[in-house]
């Protein structure tokens, strides 16, 4: 059964990309999302969010009529779920657990429109067994129809768990090349969902149960996870013992068998920062490894911050006629990773945030990929390069954007986080 009409339930980050390239094979797209401003933008033929390639893709697909965004959804032959799955409040210290509230509210959006035939995918980066949740949600919506978990192979509704893999700044080329892990809560979920995929997917698509595909994703960003953390680790001990780890691990990785990443402020996004805490949140007393690297991650950002603070402290030294409220700091970088916009658990937001909050002077930003702060960053003044690095007594590297590998400050006492300067 071919798909005339795919629905996509959230048009952030990875939702717009993806209903973009379906739309650009010819495939009636409707898009869905809460945001008026985002289906408002989409339907400018615009886009609310910075990725390259993508501007052009959805300029072309809304004007030849194969892309739309509403905020209710509609019926469709598919529906895909790519909505974020945020932690659950929680106090200091305890392990933070996953909130599928936006894929129940998803889920129970799309039941209305459901029709016997229809395939629907979560995408959304999950713990293992919410596909099977979401199952239960959309059962419960409709009893008038079946589904997998109680109909199997000939359920009214297929349903399967496909993560996304890209990298941000790369999404349209690898939301094509990449292989995908697809699914299917049965054989015949997979299968259609394997049909529905290839209508862009060049990558291989390998089929599994919908708790392995689940794990596979939470794995993945696992074991870079535990990676960064022996880096940023790593950073830590060579800077006590008075040692470059940059040179340290330029040194090391000439050993064949032997690749160490590149330490940094901490790690952030919506993936390395979070999935982890998806397993540890499952399985507490076993994932002793993967919990040990979340919380160095976590700690680096105030690591950093300490820097920071002997910074200043060595330049009220040297200039005894200041005062800290007389000091400038200014911070390279809000996004979590280089050239891109997106600040989601950016490590450098939260130490640029924690300085403006304890310096009593003037905390400065720069961050080349946004037009404005967002309203929950006070007591920042977002400058160009050119002005902050003259200005700023303290300049500290955050983020390596491209721009920052080609420009240096000539002035202050410099904190490099990505060893750049």
């Amino acid at each position: 059964m071919s798909f005339e009409t795919i629905s996509v339930i959230g048009l952030g980050y990875i939702g717009l990309p993806t209903a973009a390239m379906f739309a650009s094979r010819k495939k009636k797209v409707i898009g869905v999302d809460v945001n008026q401003h985002a289906v408002d933008t989409i339907n400018q033929g615009k886009i609310h969010i910075v990725e390259p390639e993508l501007d052009m893709i959805v300029s072309a697909a809304v004007s030849e009529g194969y892309l739309k965004a509403v905020v209710t959804p509609e019926p469709a032959d598919a529906f895909l779920i790519a909505v974020p799955t945020p932690f659950k409040p929680c106090a200091e210290g305890e392990v933070p657990e996953p909130d599928l509230a936006y894929i129940e509210a998803a889920s129970k959006a799309i039941a209305p429109v459901l029709k016997k035939g229809d395939l629907v995918i979560l995408e959304s980066t999950s713990p293992v067994g919410a596909t099977e949740q979401m199952a239960a949600w959309l059962a419960e919506a409709r009893p008038d129809l079946t589904f997998p978990q109680v109909a199997g192979e000939n359920s009214d509704v297929n349903i399967s768990h496909c993560p996304e893999r890209v990298l941000p700044g790369h999404i349209v080329r690898e939301l094509v090349e990449n292989d995908r892990v697809i699914g299917g809560m049965s054989s015949r979920c997979s299968e259609r969902s394997v049909e529905l995929y290839e209508t862009f997917v060049k990558g291989e698509c390998v089929v599994t149960n919908a708790r392995t595909a689940e794990m596979a994703k939470l794995t993945e960003n696992s074991s870079r996870d535990v990676q960064i953390a022996f880096a940023n680790e790593l950073s830590v001990i060579c800077d006590k013992l008075d040692v470059n780890v940059w040179e340290l691990i330029a040194l090391a990785n000439r050993h064949p068998r032997v690749n160490i990443l590149q330490p940094g402020p901490g790690v952030g996004g919506h993936c390395i920062a979070v999935d982890p805490w998806f397993i540890v949140s499952k399985t507490p007393e076993e994932a002793q490894i993967i919990h040990t690297a979340r919380k160095v991650n976590d700690g680096k950002p105030e690591w950093v911050i300490n820097k920071v603070n002997l910074a200043v402290a060595k330049h009220l030294q040297a200039n005894p006629a200041k005062t800290a409220r007389e000091v400038t700091i200014a911070c390279y970088g809000l996004a979590f990773k280089p050239d891109i916009d997106d600040l989601r658990e950016s490590p450098a937001m939260k130490i640029t945030k924690k300085i403006a909050e304890i310096h009593a002077g003037r905390v400065v930003v720069v961050e080349p990929n946004i037009e404005a702060l967002p309203n929950n960053v006070n007591k920042v003044e977002l400058m160009s390069f050119e002005d902050a690095s003259k200005e700023a007594d303290i300049q500290v590297l955050l983020v390596d954007h491209k721009k920052f590998k080609i420009l240096k400050p000539t002035s202050g006492i410099i904190v490099d986080s990505k060893g750049i300067w």
